[in-house]
């Protein structure tokens, strides 16, 4: 199915010679002069090999018949991360170059959605936000509550992430998958 490059979006698989490739990365550039082109960051299905290509905004590009089905998150072990349909409870072994950055925020009975092509795994998406508890931070300091300063702090998880100033150890938090920042203390 032929798509304008400017519509493509992040999780895309589009096929280009004959090889499929999922999106890493879209940017559209509109310079002041010439023409406006969108540059992709992708990477290559078969043997994960990563490509820059750029095309002209109105320049039409391959995209590839993914299917996208919800799965819940069981368990990683040596094979990869393991996912379950929840209609056929049929499980399914995702390699762990596929699950990529989003891997510490996996919780297990995780939604997440599975895109696959000829059933094979391509990417999994997360929901927008986790709730993780802070396992490790700085103590609060007084009167430095108004400043909009933010202090490092480390999740349940293991990743490093940034809190206001009043959040303590042991306080959960709603946090982006995407980038790891902080949203807003956890109303639970």
């Amino acid at each position: 199915m032929k798509v304008i490059a400017s519509t493509l979006r992040k999780g895309n698989v589009v096929d280009k010679d004959g090889k499929l490739y999922v999106i890493l990365t879209v940017e559209n550039i509109h310079p002041g002069k010439g023409t406006p082109v969108t540059q992709l960051d992708m990477r290559r299905i078969t043997d994960g090999v990563k490509v820059s290509e750029r095309y002209r905004t109105t320049e039409s590009v391959e995209r590839a018949f993914v299917e996208d089905r919800e799965h819940t998150f069981l368990y990683e072990d040596g094979e990869g991360y393991h996912f379950m349909n929840p209609e056929t409870y049929e499980q399914v072994a995702v390699p762990k170059d596929v699950v990529g950055n989003a891997a510490p925020y996996l919780q297990e009975g995780m939604k997440v959605m599975l895109a696959s092509h000829n059933e094979v795994p391509l990417t999994v998406e997360l929901p927008q936000r986790v709730t993780l508890e802070i396992t490790e931070t700085e103590p609060a300091m007084k009167g430095q509550t108004a400043s909009s300063s933010y202090k490092p702090a480390i999740l349940s998880n293991g990743v490093r992430t940034a809190v206001p100033p009043h959040v303590a150890v042991g306080t959960r938090v709603v946090i982006m998958t995407e980038d790891g920042s902080y949203v807003e203390r956890a109303k639970d």
